[in-house]
């Protein structure tokens, strides 16, 4: 028998902190932190939060808000839902999806994006079941670096292309945004290109909160512009394990080795810094980039899936399944 089902918005440092500890439970390879909902609530207000509850017990976690890589005037928000293992098929996910639905419709959004992996496939049943569908699939690999040799990046650079990393070159991070300008486009996408905003707001989601060490930046010699760079940032869980941010080569410098040559930077910057394991995705469409991450010996993991489903009138509530 189902108990007392209740949602409430995250309101103060408790409610984070539960948040946090629900997200982290339910899906560990998408971990979160206090100091995540600092720097999203900083670079992008206006997101909201959720704890449900079953019989007065925290026992989920919802969030909706702006899709970062999208302008706000895209017409969906990203989602996330969770519900530990034992309160699932009570109704508390079906009322965290109705609220967040709820919010999309308040303001004025047709569409919400859910994140979930084939590792749990009753997640994505769950959506499938409200009307949603897969719109995107990533391909996840990971790379364990204990005993890895440090792969020496230099051997592999095309003639004419030296390689440093922000740390030792903050000044060229305007180059870095123009290579990011002139790339996203190209990044498959079910939906419109990846937005890159201006400087300001591309540093505050793409480089002021990543390690610089872990920054590799491609620089053509003969006349000292930057044309590729490739980066890390630390899962939030503190486990040691780095994801590969981006990877991005200018058109005129593809086909060289160039981006295997960044990414192997990366590599050797993570194990000089002690990093556990990088993982990475590429859209299944992304043959090339999914090429280089084979040669360097990443390993397949679930994919993840984002699903795309209609958001609901406010106040509707879809019925549990």
């Amino acid at each position: 028998m189902s108990g007392v089902v209740d949602v409430r918005p995250v309101a103060d440092d408790a409610d984070r902190a539960t948040f946090v500890r629900i997200v982290n439970a339910v899906t560990p390879d998408e971990p979160t932190s206090l100091d995540y909902l600092d720097w999203q609530d900083a670079t992008y207000p206006g997101g909201d939060r959720f704890v449900g509850t079953l019989d007065g017990e925290p026992v989920a976690a919802a969030s909706v808000g702006r899709i970062y890589v999208h302008g706000p005037e895209f017409d969906a928000l990203w989602a996330t839902i969770g519900v530990l293992p034992e309160a699932r098929r009570q109704g508390v996910g079906s009322r965290l999806l109705a609220k967040v639905q709820a919010v999309a419709a308040e303001r004025g959004k047709g569409w919400l994006h859910i994140p979930t992996s084939e590792e749990r496939p009753e997640g994505i049943a769950f959506l499938e079941r409200r009307g949603f569908h897969e719109l995107e699939r990533y391909k996840i690999v990971r790379l364990d670096l204990a005993g890895l040799e440090a792969p020496y990046p230099g051997e592999a650079v095309p003639d004419g292309v030296t390689l440093t990393t922000l740390e030792a070159r903050p000044d060229l991070v305007d180059g870095v945004h123009a290579v990011a300008t002139a790339t996203f486009p190209d990044i498959p996408s079910p939906d419109e290109p990846i937005a890159v905003g201006d400087l300001a707001e591309f540093r505050a989601r793409d480089v002021d909160h990543l390690p610089a060490w872990g920054f590799i930046v491609a620089v053509e010699d003969a006349i000292g512009e930057v044309v590729g760079y490739a980066s890390l940032y630390e899962r939030e869980d503190g486990a040691g394990v780095y994801w590969h941010d981006m990877t991005a080569v200018l058109r005129r410098w593809r086909g060289r080795g160039l981006a295997t040559a960044l990414k192997a930077g990366t590599i050797r910057a993570a194990i000089e810094h002690d990093v556990v394991a990088l993982e990475t995705g590429n859209d299944v469409a992304n043959a090339p980039m999914r090429a280089v991450n084979a040669r360097l010996g990443y390993r397949p993991m679930p994919d993840s899936v984002t699903m795309r489903g209609p958001v609901a009138p406010p106040g509707e509530v879809t019925p549990a399944v």
